[in-house]
């Protein structure tokens, strides 16, 4: 009888052994089918650059018009899932022209996606933007819609004009940057220049005022940069 029940021991421990090492070699070969498909993933041709190119210089022309002019030091452009995008990731700079050839506006970031179907811009980090009266715009985004001619933000914004500073939270404007408004703005400063100070020195001038820490409450104090 005894030995009847060590025998059945044997047989369960038997197949309890057996029954683990099928769990675990299932349980191994699901993580490796897992890191394989993770590693396809991300070699996949889907995650590659269907276009590669450097030192861009390009224009586009609108019935034999040249109405853009955009330089790049590197240009990638992808096709994921019918989704066809540029990426230009060591930035951009992009020049608007109107009919007689003078530049309108002008906007340079350190980096930038152009989604060629919505006909969409998105300019990230370090966004300068400027028209042609010398209005500067200073941002970390700004979206660009081709077809709605438009360019807006939610982002912090600083409006550089010639005697004055403006500062707010969003922003939307004409894609020629001549009609634009602060949705929120928070404070101005002004910058008083005597007039017969020469352009660098206006420059450096209001270089000091952007750069100086802004308050937080709305204020509107005259900022005498000459003294």
């Amino acid at each position: 009888m005894n030995r009847q029940k060590s025998d059945f021991n044997n047989i369960y421990f038997k197949i309890i052994r057996i029954a683990a090492l099928i769990m675990g070699a299932a349980f191994l070969f699901c993580a490796c089918e897992n890191d394989i498909e993770k590693i396809k993933s991300f070699t996949s041709p889907e995650n590659l650059p269907v276009v590669e190119a450097e030192n861009i210089e390009t224009m586009f022309t609108d019935s034999g018009e040249v109405r853009f002019f955009l330089k790049a030091p590197k240009l990638l452009r992808f096709e994921n899932e019918g989704k066809a995008f540029v990426e230009f990731s060591e930035g951009v700079e992009l020049v608007k022209y109107d009919e007689k050839k003078q530049i309108i506006s002008s906007i340079t970031a350190d980096y930038a996606k152009q989604f060629e179907k919505q006909k969409k811009w998105e300019a990230k980090n370090n966004v300068v933007a400027t028209n042609a009266r010398g209005d500067t715009l200073k941002t970390d985004l700004l979206i660009w819609e081709e077809e709605a001619e438009k360019i807006y933000t939610e982002e912090f914004v600083r409006i550089i004009r010639p005697d004055q500073i403006i500062y707010g939270t969003g922003f939307e404007s004409d894609e020629s940057l001549q009609n634009w408004k602060i949705k929120n703005p928070q404070g101005t400063i002004y910058v008083n220049l005597k007039k017969n100070e020469n352009s660098n020195t206006r420059v450096d001038s209001v270089n000091k005022a952007v750069n100086k820490d802004l308050p937080n409450e709305q204020f509107q104090t005259p900022l005498d940069l000459n003294n």
